[in-house]
């Protein structure tokens, strides 16, 4: 039998292939691969580097732009879902908004977390650029209709991610941990959001 010939043998293997792996879930997908890895020792590396490749396709701007897309299609009906009388008691409107808009974030400051403790710390930057930009945007126009009751929350949430970006902890004050000072935020950036300026500088100061 020709090389040829072998190949027309397996097309028809390959092409119902393809399929179930597109429809699997990933959580499924996850399996296949670790499978994949532990039986093929060669492609570990490979795999990596193609993970790591990834991970640095990131610019700050279309960071700023999900969150700003994210938080503006939030609607007075996610927010009477969480506000108003439950089986637990009242939730007032600001507050419910406040959780809300944090959930909304929280993935963005998950993945700039993962980021830094994988080593891609250009990385991480862009994604607390992106931040930054994206709730200082929505702190100048209109924001929805749930940002409506937490005028407050793109102030708080980019200082938050700020504190991170500088001490990399929730509490940059803790003396426990020994902890690395990342470079501040370059100045062209800052020029975006002016009006935050004062806060940044501040929040350096206080992580020294």
């Amino acid at each position: 039998m020709t090389s040829k010939d072998k190949t027309k043998d397996r097309a028809p293997r390959e092409a119902t292939l393809g399929p179930l792996l597109d429809r699997l879930k990933p959580g499924e997908a996850a399996t296949v691969l670790r499978l994949l890895l532990k039986a093929h020792p060669d492609l570990p590396r490979e795999a990596d580097e193609i993970a790591r490749s990834l991970l640095k396709q990131l610019e700050y701007e279309d960071v700023a732009a999900g969150i700003e897309d994210e938080i503006r299609a939030l609607d007075y009906d996610d927010l009477n879902a969480r506000a108003g009388s439950h089986e637990w008691g009242y939730v007032e409107p600001t507050e419910a908004a406040w959780e809300i808009l944090e959930e909304t974030v929280e993935p963005v400051l998950d993945d700039m977390k993962r980021h830094i403790e994988l080593g891609l710390e250009a990385e991480a930057l862009e994604i607390c650029k992106g931040m930054v930009l994206g709730l200082y945007r929505l702190s100048e126009r209109e924001g929805g209709d749930v940002l409506g009751w937490a005028p407050d929350f793109p102030a708080e949430a980019a200082g938050n991610a700020v504190k991170f970006w500088y001490a990399g902890a929730d509490s940059p004050k803790s003396r426990d941990i020994r902890r690395k000072m990342r470079p501040p935020l370059p100045q062209n950036f800052l020029s975006m959001v002016p009006k935050w300026i004062p806060m940044i500088e501040r929040i350096l100061k206080e992580t020294k």
